[in-house]
């Protein structure tokens, strides 16, 4: 093993691998050379392997170029303007881009890789890195930036303040968030093929004879250490399979002459017949014995279970049968086990796939799940989407009943309950017209296009008359795309912009682009570097206090334009609240009233039991949610539903608490002009204004959630005694004294809607709290170690400075051609990230795409 190896290892955080690695006798040769076996035998962990092969990846990209950059010094020696074609290879996915590139060299003028010299790699990052090239692989600048904040990090002591803050701030720039877009529909309505459609995986997600299962999610991510396909099976654990065994059990022991009418009867039947075929039948007792799940002993094991195949079809026939059962009972199928009924999540990652570096698809079943670890993951991917689709056939699709009941189940946990910014309706299968047989391919076209706008206008009237999702979605935030996956893929009538996948495509382009992981990396460390260096500098000493007073003063004047902002928020948010509290008081008895007796007893009974024995929620396979705790909350949430919008938009450019958090400002840039000598720090200042902003519309999307759900979970929590007295109840009479049990709660009760809105204050008031805590600690911290601290003991670091400077500015600034391609392409440039930092993706893409000529997002 050689120093190079060494030095890798710790500089990549494996240090404890080092000795392995010696073992093996890896040196710098072989170390380029490690395949994915030899790799799994030299670190054993997942976790470590993964971060290895990373590194391992971009450090060859990185001596690749270092290679064609050496090449292109050599030839401009002769004053010649050289152009390279270069290719990156990554795996099994190449890309080749004609660059000009501009030589650098070190301090001796001569060009060492880390291969080639030891004593580089002594040297600081910055002194031995090539001028950014145009068009650079951002993974590559990611990891160039990555190098170079780690060398510095290791050269900061930790004995005074000054040092150990900015160790900090350098520990804290390690951020990604993916965007959630959520996907539902009922079974048949092309969901699948859509998806396959729009991430250009054809065989991903099965369809055809194969029935979608309404209880797994199936997540869709980028893998982009490996060109494998990889599926992460999550189950529920035995407990909840023990406890949905013994509802099975009662279900079918109280409703064997119901069997043509219950849809719960026919839920158990089908998850039994999956797992167990024809067994159950014979014996309840020995259903969880160990010869059941032979196959998948990780669910014995509490483990999540991982499927790695080469091809998607392989990948696609492996993992078929954790999320879906197939329609064709009969001859071929017997023996044949399906284990959905016991699979919580899958995640299926796909290789390099560009439309979900930073984004996820999530395929989500209706309204939730009767297992609740299953339904606690439902609600909280389904709060955290951005973008939300419903997915429904375009035939009647304004008139489709179970996709509007979808729509209006989830809207408030997407909308004053989540983080929803867009509603995209998907109506499939536009392709298919009547009597087409004898019409031209002209006539088709025109027909189709026809009926896909009528579609479009008539969904768009359905919407408008949807009150319930009014109340948390503005008509701007709702779209409409008529698609076609068949004609994508062959093109008979339709181009590949008519079909609209393309839209939907570049959609996801724009949510990938806007969440870029290098921009905001690059960003805070040239705020971090230029603090360093300013530091050190002496230069602003006789200006340090007038500096430092001047920002103290201008910190404490924005902390009360926050305050006051909140304060008259809180106000008018109690007066809603005390509304709420009045109309529930006099409302809830006519409103228990139509809960308890509606429909025939006989049916209602099984119903009402459901209902008590799982705290107030039923539901059913098909149909509507049942949740008499939302029908208690209901006059609460109705009279402050339109003012948390206002206080919390998800849609909205001007942020929280009307945009108060996102005015703040430290002035910077008129400081800069007045105080050229405190330039550095005050950068520095202005990328920790941005970053704590940035965190804060992060916690308080996270946040604002808890203040919402807490009307409904207080009610919830009042009435559990209640639930559990009635569910107590069995035989003859049951029906008469649940209902005699829960009315005499509520009345008894009756002071629980003060409870829940003086709950809901308290959380309101300890955000706001919060976040004014939060915003003066960061940015007086901040302003003291910029202006108050000793930075004599600081390393310098102008080189770093000017090196990550340049990918700074190489991020910040691509030419009009380039930009305009990437446009006309649906890809978002890094000019337009940097200038949109901060803007929610709804912003964005409206942004991105003005004045284009792209019509994808400027409406239906």
């Amino acid at each position: 093993m050689d120093d190079f190896v060494r030095n890798k290892l710790v500089e990549w955080g494996l240090s404890e691998w080092v000795e392995k690695f010696k073992d093996e006798q890896i040196d710098a040769e072989s170390l380029y050379e490690l395949d994915d076996r030899e790799i799994e035998n030299l670190i054993t962990k997942a976790g470590p392997r993964v971060k290895f092969r990373k590194r391992l990846k971009l450090l060859k990209g990185k001596q690749e170029h270092e290679e064609v950059a050496g090449l292109v010094q050599e030839e401009q020696t002769s004053n010649q303007e050289t152009v390279i074609s270069f290719q990156y290879e990554q795996e099994h996915e190449e890309a080749a881009d004609v660059v000009q590139v501009l030589p650098s060299t070190s301090d001796t003028g001569k060009r060492k890789s880390d291969l080639q010299s030891d004593a580089s790699r002594l040297q600081s990052p910055a002194k031995r890195q090539r001028q950014s090239l145009p068009g650079f692989a951002e993974s590559i600048i990611l990891s160039d930036v990555k190098s170079i904040m780690t060398f510095v990090h290791e050269r900061l002591n930790e004995q005074d303040k000054l040092s150990a803050f900015l160790k900090k701030k350098i520990s804290d720039l390690e951020t990604d968030k993916r965007e959630l877009v959520g996907v539902f529909g009922k079974t048949g309505a092309g969901k699948s093929s859509l998806i396959n459609a729009i991430i250009e995986e054809k065989n991903l997600l099965p369809s055809g004879s194969i029935n979608a299962c309404t209880s797994v999610m199936i997540k869709l991510e980028a893998k982009t250490h490996s060109s494998k396909y990889e599926a992460e099976i999550e189950f529920i654990t035995k407990e909840e399979w023990r406890d949905e065994l013994w509802s099975f059990r009662q279900l079918l022991d109280n409703n064997k002459n119901q069997e043509k009418e219950d849809d719960d009867y026919h839920d158990a039947v089908e998850k039994l017949s999956a797992l167990y075929g024809q067994e159950w039948k014979k014996s309840f007792e020995n259903l969880m014995e160990n010869k059941y799940f032979k196959e998948i002993p990780e669910f014995l094991q509490s483990r999540r279970k991982i499927l790695t195949c080469e091809s998607v079809n392989e990948l696609s026939a492996q993992f078929v049968k954790y999320t879906r059962s197939d329609s064709k009972q009969g001859e071929g199928n017997e023996g044949k086990k399906w284990f959905w009924p016991l699979v919580k999540c899958v995640t299926v990652r796909v290789p390099n796939n560009p439309f979900l570096q930073h984004v996820t698809l999530v395929d989500l079943p209706g309204n939730g799940d009767c297992n609740k670890s299953r339904d606690q993951m439902w609600k909280g991917i389904v709060g955290e989407c951005s973008t939300v689709w419903i997915v429904t056939e375009i035939n009647r699709a304004a008139s489709e009943k179970e996709a509007w009941e979808i729509l209006e189940s989830v809207s408030s946990l997407i909308g004053n309950g989540g983080e929803c910014q867009q509603i995209h309706f998907i109506c499939t299968k536009s392709d298919l017209v009547d009597d087409s047989d004898d019409l031209s391919s002209a006539d088709i076209h025109d027909r189709i296009v026809k009926r896909n706008m009528q579609a479009k206008g008539e969904v768009k009237k359905a919407f408008n008359k949807r009150t319930k999702i009014n109340k948390h979605f503005t008509d701007d935030s709702f779209k409409v795309f008529t698609v076609s996956s068949r004609e994508f893929l062959k093109g008979k009538h339709l181009s590949p912009e008519e079909t609209e996948i393309t839209k939907l495509q570049g959609f996801l382009q724009v949510l990938n682009d806007c969440h870029s992981e290098t921009v905001n990396y690059v960003n805070g460390a040239y705020g971090i570097l230029s603090l360093i260096q300013g530091a050190n500098s002496r230069g602003v000493d006789s200006k340090k206090g007038e500096v430092f007073a001047e920002l103290e003063r201008i910190m404490n004047l924005q902390l009360e334009n926050v305050r006051k902002e909140m304060e008259e928020t809180f106000t008018a948010f109690e007066k809603c609240l005390n509304d709420g509290v009045e109309k529930s008081k006099g409302s809830y008895g006519e409103k228990l009233k139509n809960f308890l007796y509606r429909g025939k007893n006989s049916g209602f009974c099984r119903v009402l039991k459901c209902v008590v024995e799982n705290g107030g929620v039923h539901k059913p396979k098909k149909g509507t949610l049942i949740n008499l705790n939302m029908k208690l909350a209901s006059c609460l949430t109705d009279s402050i539903d339109e003012k948390f919008r206002e206080i919390f938009p998800n849609d909205s450019e001007c942020g929280a608490f009307n945009g108060v958090i996102n005015e703040f400002s430290l002035n910077t840039d008129s400081l800069i002009e007045k105080y050229k000598s405190a330039e550095l720090q005050l950068r520095f200042l202005r990328t920790e204004e941005e970053k704590i902003k940035a965190k804060l519309n992060r916690m308080m999307r996270k946040q604002k959630k808890r203040v919402y759900s807490s009307l409904t979970e207080t009610i919830e929590d009042i009435m559990e005694e209640g639930y559990k007295k009635a569910a107590e109840f069995e035989g003859e009479g049951m029906l008469y004294w649940m209902r005699e049990t829960i009315k005499n709660h509520v009345h008894s009760k009756k002071d629980m809607f003060e409870q829940a809105k003086n709950t809901m204050l308290e959380k309101l008031h300890s955000l706001m709290v919060n976040i004014l805590e939060i915003l003066e600690k960061i940015m007086k911290e901040s302003i003291e170690s910029s202006f108050k601290t000793d930075g004599s003991l600081l390393p310098d670091v102008s080189t770093e400075l000017e090196m990550v400077k340049k990918y700074y500015d190489q991020l910040a600034a691509t030419p009009d051609d380039e930009t305009s391609l990437g446009r006309q392409a649906g890809v978002v440039d890094p000019k337009c990230r940097t200038q949109t930092q901060g803007m929610n993706s709804k912003a964005l893409i409206s942004a991105l795409f003005a004045g284009t000529g792209n019509q994808a997002y400027k409406g239906n």
